[in-house]
């Protein structure tokens, strides 16, 4: 059962935007702290340490679509729903995994060498990386089988991103009391003797996410199961109907008018210009959200040379400046559309951006620049994978490969561009040099205002040509017909 105005009940939009916690969570961890963990505590050179991520982000490539496709295709654990089983698989998968990685390696000792030390952390990374792949692709392809509303979509992805902001708040907040409870509180940076908190705030995080994920289990009601010519029946039906809705539906009409009888599959979406649209859109979106992210701890200890605990405090900044501004997503992209709600996202990453060029210092203005980067990611992040449910639209029995494809560009961008960054690190061991300071400055320009640049180019595509399924030539010719 459905509010008035089309959305689902508030207990089953908690229950839904929190089944994403752990992944939330763990991807908090893995793009804020695996270069620093890597590189700064356990010593891998950079290049190493960049080899970890980029085969984790392409291990994650190349399964989101393949399990995209498969679950379009599987049935699922019996009456369960395929994708909540699919969901619960992942979970376990990240459960049983994650804790390895911010770990030293059991029986290693500094004489290790780090090619054995690479060796044992890449089966836990590929396993981890599935999981994640797998609860992420399951628990968006809920979204267009939930609600169908244009608005209630936006709705629930702001939801969803308000608890993955929630998150990233408890990662850094956590993280902040680890370091704070330091026996060695003295110690300005990061090493060796941090392991113990990485560690910590690892079990910390599989604990919590854990207990979010059974209450997504407990309380996510899937539909069951249906074969296409009972959808394409409905679809009959609901053709039918429109006319009597219309009067009523307001902002709950269907996103896409429902005149097609066929239902789109996965290589017909390969035709659709939209999906390369929604596609470049959504990586580039990634992109500013991820490698920033990635480099904001760098930038921190390196170019602004504070003390460890900011890493903490900063990320910490930015989630909560996104978590109250995800508050006003619905409201604003009512208001003035989603095109031009992303289009303010991107002015506040640019004016970050900019100031990060022009202030080498910062000091305590690094607060403001937090606020702006942390709003501005909010605001690009929900919006673009609302175009992505406006892309699917009732297309829902395809819905997980278009978010897998998404998702394949999203994570092999990354992963790329994260080893490009460190292969041109001007220090290659675990000291650095005065060169550092300069370079994640220029790393933390390029990536914010560079990449929103690109996003910009793909949001006015989007306005010169909408997103919307364009009828193949095999149904023209079969309505000609």
């Amino acid at each position: 059962m459905s509010d008035s105005d089309g959305s689902l009940p508030l207990s089953r939009r908690l229950s839904y935007a929190v089944g994403h916690f752990l992944n939330d969570l763990c991807a908090s961890m893995w793009f804020t702290y695996l270069l620093v963990f890597y590189h700064s505590v356990l010593g891998f050179r950079n290049t190493n340490a960049g080899v970890l991520l980029l085969l984790g982000q392409i291990a994650d490539a190349v399964c989101t679509p393949l399990i995209g496709y498969e679950l379009d295709r599987t049935p699922g654990f019996g009456s369960y729903g395929k994708r909540k089983s699919w969901h619960l698989v992942g979970t376990l998968s990240v459960v049983l995994s994650f804790a390895f990685i911010f770990n030293q390696c059991l029986g290693c000792d500094s004489f290790t060498p780090q090619w054995a030390s690479l060796t044992y952390f890449v089966p836990f990374i590929v396993v981890f990386q599935f999981g994640w792949a797998a609860t992420q692709i399951s628990h968006l392809s809920l979204i267009p089988e939930l609600v169908t509303c244009e608005h209630a979509k936006v709705e629930l992805t702001a939801y969803r991103y308000a608890f993955t902001v929630i998150a990233n708040i408890t990662v850094y907040a956590v993280a902040y009391l680890l370091f704070h409870m330091q026996g060695d509180a003295d110690e300005d940076t990061l090493g060796a003797v941090d392991i113990g908190v990485f560690r910590d705030l690892a079990f910390i995080v599989l604990g919590i996410g854990a207990l979010s994920s059974i209450l997504f289990h407990v309380g996510t009601k899937e539909k069951s199961s249906r074969t296409a010519a009972q959808l394409e029946g409905d679809e009959v039906r609901g053709n039918r109907r429109m006319e009597d809705e219309e009067g009523e539906a307001g902002e709950c009409r269907p996103l896409l008018p429902r005149h097609s009888s066929s239902l789109l599959q996965w290589k017909c979406w390969l035709q659709q210009p939209s999906f390369y649209q929604v596609a470049l859109l959504y990586m580039s979106t990634r992109l500013i959200v991820n490698l920033s992210q990635t480099y904001i701890s760098m930038y921190l200890i390196n170019t602004l040379s504070l003390h460890k605990k900011y890493i903490a405090t900063i990320p910490l900044v930015m989630y909560v400046s996104g978590f109250l501004s995800s508050f006003i997503m619905k409201p604003i992209s009512k208001l003035i559309g989603k095109s031009l709600t992303y289009f303010l996202g991107l002015l506040l990453i640019i004016v970050f951006s900019y100031w990060v060029l022009l202030d080498d210092t910062m000091d305590d203005r690094v607060y403001g620049a937090a606020v702006l980067l942390g709003a501005g990611s909010a605001t690009i992040l929900v919006i673009s994978l609302a175009m992505t449910a406006e892309l699917i639209a009732d297309q829902t029995q395809s819905g997980a490969f278009v978010y897998g494809a998404m998702s394949f560009t999203d994570k092999l961008a990354n992963g790329v561009a994260v080893m490009i960054i460190q292969a041109m690190h001007p220090c290659h061991t675990v000291l650095c040099c005065p060169a550092c300071m300069w370079y994640y400055h220029y790393v933390m320009v390029i990536v914010t205002g560079g990449v929103a640049v690109v996003a910009a180019l793909a949001l006015c595509s989007i306005l010169i040509w909408p997103i919307k399924i364009r009828p193949r030539v095999s149904d023209d010719t079969a309505r000609v017909n």
